[in-house]
């Protein structure tokens, strides 16, 4: 640091441009709960003097009022920020911090081995080039460590430090530290072919092996971090990869100017090159890279760049402007990798928002093909994904977008799932491939389509969705409704949630996660019923309001009616017709509605049917009277 401070106090130009040219590495921390991440950060900052005379004040006071180290500086609460991280010692978010050297510049993040905030280190760890796995030497390889481990060359970080920290506690002990060491090749065998790693025995508190070799470490003759983090080779392979930009913003300040903003994800660009827009496929050329402080003659991944275009090609946020010789693919449909990240298990079959680069789509997930076994990295049998769980799984999407196996670029292959709900974040996840069949099915031309079945049979298709606890009555009334339409000429069919159990669902039962299969089954042959220009009365429990918005939006625009059939939980449960409720109650049926599974009410259904103060056939009149005045029924 001398030298630095020389030049500063010389020539601060000079020590500003060089400083704008080192290298830059992005490194986590991660491990176990209270392996030291933290306080190896904190004696880095420390020991790379990035830290002010006003910090270092509050540092030594904040140490002696809620540190972990008697009269002694407590590292760790340079970057555990918040309050509940300081009074736990613990950290819970991630933390950020920037520090440098004379040989480079680094960005670290520092992210939490508590089980419960999984989430947060995978996002630390999305963006990182290098991956520091702390170990306690005293414990070993943990659960926690190999999941950390699983995550980083999940997310592709192919260079891992082992650093087997408190060796103060072990006596410095060799024999210790090569047990750690074997230990961990072996797990490693299976994470990935191409993955890089360096031990190192340390301890960050004492600051043995973090920025020099240690004479109480002898026997170790491998780099201290501080040389490693130095030295270690940050090649960006984006720089070679094909060109590819995500667009964020379409740039319209004039009638004259009309460019497409974003950073580029990959690759380099030059005016006159040949670019594609995807998914549209459009072509044309670059004409001008456009920056705040001037036009350039080349960028390159990392940058944020306007490009403007030769022709007029109608492109959008989300959309991807690529190299026209090595496009990005297209398609739909996907196998994926996720890390669930939510308290609230994945649902089969439940639609999610995906968000994968500046664009936003709407995502079905089906059941995973296999989880995967944290410390034996086998596959394992899963119906769903738990919190912090990791699985393959197929998802299809409401639309096409353009992307690149995660495996060749994170930008253009990651992305997260949101709940549509809550609009909280439940999955990360990692595109392998496109499936096969998203460009090998196709839709088949029919001569008679949905509206010629439709005047045949003097109607418009509808479907009538019956929601409700059970005992509420919708199969009374669906039948009453039926019965009426039949008489006036109409032609209709009823699916029936029992019914239906019998076949087409009989291999579903009542987890929240079948109930989700079992209300997507029945949309999509309501929705073939609704082509076939028939009316169709459905009659489901169907608890949530997603799996009922997700059939809405399968039907043509106005043709969902949606019915709630509007009983109090004591009315149905006096009925009790079928003696469900009794045996609920008694625990001889689980995840029964309304008892120990929810129902969530419609919000703005068509029609609301109060069955405590009106008789099945008087509802049957009035869906009747609406059907009638919303034009169904005309010839």
């Amino acid at each position: 640091m001398r030298l630095t401070d020389d030049l500063i106090a010389s020539d601060i130009g000079a020590y500003l441009q060089k400083h704008e040219h080192k290298s830059l590495l992005r490194f986590i921390t991660c491990g176990s709960v209270d392996d030291g991440k933290s306080t190896l950060i904190g004696r880095l900052l420390y020991d790379s003097k990035m830290i002010f005379e006003d910090q270092l004040a509050s540092l030594e006071a904040d140490s002696k009022r809620v540190g972990t180290q008697g009269e002694n500086i407590d590292f760790a609460l340079l970057v555990d920020g918040l309050a509940a991280e300081r009074e736990q010692g613990i950290t819970i978010d991630v933390a950020y911090r920037f520090f440098a050297t004379d040989k480079r510049k680094f960005i670290v993040a520092d992210t939490p081995g508590h089980e419960q905030y999984t989430r947060n280190m995978a996002t630390g760890a999305s963006t990182a080039d290098v991956a520091i796995l702390m170990i306690d030497a005293r414990k070993g390889i943990l659960t926690q460590t190999r999941r950390h481990s699983f995550i980083t060359t999940l997310l592709g970080i192919r260079r891992l430090v082992l650093a087997v920290n408190k060796m103060d506690l072990v006596d410095y002990s060799e024999q210790v530290f090569n047990d750690i060491v074997e230990d961990f090749y072996d797990f490693a065998d299976e994470l990935a072919t191409d993955l890089e790693i360096q031990p190192i025995p340390m301890s960050a508190l004492a600051g043995i092996n973090i920025t020099e070799n240690s004479r109480e470490t002898d026997w170790y003759d491998g780099p201290s971090l501080m040389d490693y983090l130095e030295t270690v080779p940050i090649g960006d392979k984006r720089l070679n990869a094909p060109f590819r930009m995500p667009v964020q913003w379409v740039n319209r300040p004039n009638l004259d100017f009309r460019g497409f903003s974003g950073q580029i994800a990959a690759g380099t660009v030059k005016p006159g090159d040949r670019i594609k827009t995807l998914p549209s496929g459009r072509q044309s050329t670059i004409t001008r890279i456009v920056t705040a402080t001037g036009d350039l003659d080349e960028a390159v991944a990392g940058q944020s760049i306007t490009l403007t275009l030769a022709d007029e090609v109608d492109s959008s946020r989300g959309d991807v402007i690529v190299s026209a010789d090595s496009p990005a693919e297209v398609s739909d449909q996907f196998q994926v990798r996720v890390l669930w990240m939510s308290d609230t298990p994945l649902l089969p079959g439940r639609r999610y928002l995906l968000k994968i680069g500046a664009k936003t789509v709407t995502a079905t997930i089906n059941a995973p093909k296999y989880g995967i076994d944290i410390n034996t990295l086998n596959d394992m049998p899963a119906k769903t994904l738990e919190l912090n769980q990791i699985g393959v799984t197929t998802l299809s999407l409401d639309q096409a977008i353009a992307f690149d196996p995660y495996d060749e670029n994170r930008e253009m292959g990651g992305f997260i799932l949101i709940d549509r709900q809550t609009n909280d974040t439940v999955g990360l996840g990692m595109i392998d491939f496109a499936l096969r069949r998203a460009s090998n099915i196709h839709w088949q031309a029919i001569d008679i389509d949905r509206a010629t079945l439709a005047e045949q049979k003097g109607q418009k298709p509808a479907v009538l969705w019956f929601t409700g606890l059970s005992g509420s009555g919708k199969s009374t009334i669906a039948n009453a409704l039926q019965k009426r339409l039949f008489a006036l000429g109409k032609h209709t069919f009823i699916l029936d949630g029992d019914n239906v159990r019998h076949g087409l669902n009989r291999d579903l039962g009542f987890t929240d996660v079948d109930r989700v299969e079992n209300v997507r089954r029945v949309s999509n042959v309501a929705r073939l019923m609704s082509d076939a220009g028939l009316i169709t009365l459905v009659s489901f429990i169907s608890p949530f309001r997603d799996e009922r918005q997700m059939a809405r939006n399968l039907m043509a625009d106005g043709e969902f009616v949606e019915i709630h059939v509007d009983t109090p939980l004591n009315v149905a449960e006096q009925r009790d017709v079928k003696g469900l409720y009794k045996k609920a109650r008694a625990g001889e049926i689980k995840n029964f509605t309304g008892i120990d599974s929810p129902y969530e009410p419609p919000l703005d259904p068509e029609l609301r049917i109060n069955t405590v103060g009106q008789s099945p056939e008087d509802a049957a009149e009035t869906i009747l009277d609406y059907l009638k005045e919303k034009g169904f029924l005309a010839h």
